[in-house]
């Protein structure tokens, strides 16, 4: 679940760019609105899936209520989720080898 969260917090980081850096300027310099209801509806799913996923870890307990809070605080700045899957990606190579990193994995030896 955790592989699936960093995939997703990448592709809603790269979404809220978008929206920000390219929809809205095109929107309100160019009149072009339809980029706007594009991408921010994509954006829109990817934040609920994001959401969702941040919950399951939470409920899991692979994480703790202070990260689950944390990861949906930096959903909401730009560049945030790239941060935090910058930060997770470094913590899971910091676990031993023989440490299972998902749940219901073998650890081999």
């Amino acid at each position: 679940m955790l592989t699936r969260f960093r995939q997703v917090a990448l592709a809603e980081g790269v979404s809220y760019l978008v929206l920000l850096l390219v929809a809205m300027p095109l929107k309100y310099l160019a009149d072009w609105p339809l980029g706007v209801r594009l991408v921010g509806g994509l954006h829109g799913v990817l934040f609920i899936l994001y959401v969702f996923l941040c919950a399951g870890l939470l409920v899991s307990g692979r994480w703790t209520f202070g990260r689950a809070l944390w990861a949906g605080f930096l959903s909401l700045i730009p560049f945030g989720t790239f941060w935090l899957e910058h930060q997770l990606r470094q913590e899971e190579r910091a676990l031993p080898a023989t440490k299972s990193r998902e749940p219901g994995a073998v650890a081999s030896e």
